[in-house]
């Protein structure tokens, strides 16, 4: 049976960016076709909390995926980051993937537990509550993409690969 694994990326907010990481390896792992599973892509969405939630719920809705990868851009980062947690005020919520078993498979990609107070976070944070009430429990991590380089473009997309895999068998 094939898995059906959406994936959501940003588009641009500041001035200097010319693209967004996250858009950039999902437009790669796009390009590749049909390496995985169904994956289902919903990319630039916009830099607005409630706008890319409900764009996000409403797909997730409609295509019921196996399960889901956010993605965001860290522009400093050096490497992929796995979010551990969504906080607003008081509240954190967790994600159920078990990040700890999954970043042994990786070679590039760190857990963090910082998602960042930003449209990434607050995506995160109206997607998880909404997964983890319905009778499906869907998993559902949020990814942040460091700028890619020649340097860094390969070790990504196998890092990336492997956790499409892994999702895939959950």
């Amino acid at each position: 049976m094939t898995k059906k694994i959406l994936l959501t990326s940003f588009t641009t907010w500041l001035s200097h960016h010319t693209s967004n990481a996250s858009d950039d390896l999902l437009a790669e792992v796009q390009q590749r076709g049909g390496e995985r599973g169904e994956l289902i892509f919903l990319r630039q969405l916009p830099v607005d909390i409630d706008a890319a939630a409900k764009n996000a719920i409403a797909l997730i809705k409609q295509q019921q995926p196996h399960a889901i990868i956010c993605c965001g851009m860290a522009e400093k980062s050096e490497k992929l980051r796995l979010e551990s947690c969504a906080r607003f005020e008081e509240e954190t919520l967790t994600t159920l993937v078990n990040l700890e078993a999954l970043v042994k498979e990786l070679s590039y990609t760190e857990i963090s537990h910082d998602a960042g107070k930003f449209v990434c976070e607050g995506l995160y944070y109206q997607v998880l509550p909404y997964l983890q009430a319905s009778a499906t429990l869907i998993p559902c991590i949020f990814l942040h993409v460091p700028l890619i380089t020649f340097q860094n473009r390969q070790i990504i997309l196998d890092d990336f690969f492997l956790i499409l895999q892994h999702l895939e068998q959950l």
